[in-house]
């Protein structure tokens, strides 16, 4: 069976899993004048992140739900505007700030251009009509199909920031895959934004966890929120030694996601009669639109399971994606293809 469902299923490997055997413990939660835990294995994981994407601090969180949610309601107080993606997943899967029984912050959504990026212009325009308190970019964007925004993109954004005096936050969930499309490093693609949470746990291969990056200050207040809302972790040192591994081994390999998902997209490009592919793959996901293919989504997943592919249903009824991750193969890539050809063929 190919299981294409998502990069959360990577396993760790042996040498990674070694780590933990021999990780330094102590209790995070337990913190001293500058707010840093006594488990010197997550320090030292927040300091490697933080030097990565060329912040100040960092803190473990246990999710990229959870790190995105600490971010926003540091930014913000309830009540407050915020400009999202009409697609991004902190507004559409994560939803606590914005659950009016919970975060109570109010979204205004921001659109794709043409190129499946946020346009700088549509940005200005609405936080001038809103006073938004923040802008909220997600690169790789998960919905969309991985598509990434370059650097010319980020920068005239912050310009925008800059003249609205708006902090920005990154849902970095797949950072490492988009700078690995735009073919540079992690801390360019953070320079333009105030804090980042970036995953260990998706295409990384780590078992457990996501980092939140900013400036000490802000890390001071989201550290203070994580424990009000119960995400303190005691000897979690077992969490940072492998996150640490990935962190220092599986980043280069990430251009292997994205070399098989590209494959994929070229074996099925011109050669499906109802299915329609997105245009171009730039990460590690691929889409599949099902509008004109005479079937839902669940039932396509459906039948492709029955010939030894699992694939999901994303966003509505006809939309199936597809996402390559550490563990799957060429020959498994091929598979899918084939797979997605001989449906295609029946419908």
């Amino acid at each position: 069976m190919v299981d294409l469902r998502s990069d959360t299923l990577t396993m760790p490997d042996y040498p990674m899993l070694e780590t933990i055997l021999t990780a330094r413990l102590g209790d995070d939660g337990r913190t001293d004048a500058k707010g840093r835990g006594e488990d010197p294995t997550i320090n030292r994981l927040e300091d490697m992140a933080a030097a990565l994407v060329g912040k100040e601090a960092a803190i473990l969180m246990p999710t990229g739900t959870f790190g995105n949610t600490i971010a926003v309601m540091t930014h913000c107080h309830a009540g407050q505007t915020v400009l999202v993606d009409e697609e991004q997943h902190m507004l559409l899967t994560e939803k606590f700030a914005f659950e009016q029984d919970l975060g109570r912050l109010t979204p205004v959504c921001y659109h794709q251009d043409s190129r499946h990026m946020p346009d700088p212009d549509e940005l200005d325009k609405l936080l001038t009509e809103s006073g938004a308190s923040l802008i909220c970019l997600e690169n790789s964007h998960n919905f969309s199909g991985g598509y990434c925004i370059d650097l010319p993109t980020m920068a005239a954004i912050r310009k925008v920031a800059d003249r609205h005096g708006v902090p920005i936050h990154m849902d970095g969930a797949r950072l490492f895959h988009a700078a690995a499309h735009l073919h540079t490093t992690v801390k360019q693609v953070c320079q333009y934004v105030d804090t980042v949470m970036f995953c260990v746990s998706k295409g990384l291969g780590a078992p457990v966890g996501s980092l939140l990056c900013g400036t000490e200050a802000f890390c001071a207040k989201a550290r203070a929120n994580r424990k009000l809302f119960g995400g303190v972790m005691r000897q979690a040192g077992v969490v940072a030694a492998p996150a640490i591994y990935a962190l220092e081994h599986n980043v280069e390999r990430l251009t292997e996601d994205i070399e098989n998902a590209q494959y994929v997209h070229q074996q099925l490009s011109g050669k499906l009669h109802k299915v329609r592919l997105q245009e171009e793959v730039q990460t590690n996901i691929l889409m599949l639109n099902l509008t004109d293919a005479g079937i839902l989504a669940d039932e396509f997943c459906k039948r492709a399971k029955e010939r030894g592919l699992l694939i999901r249903p994303i966003r509505n009824q006809y939309r199936v994606r597809l996402v390559f991750y550490k563990g799957i193969t060429r020959k498994d890539a091929e598979e899918a293809a084939a797979i997605l050809l001989a449906l295609d063929s029946e419908l």
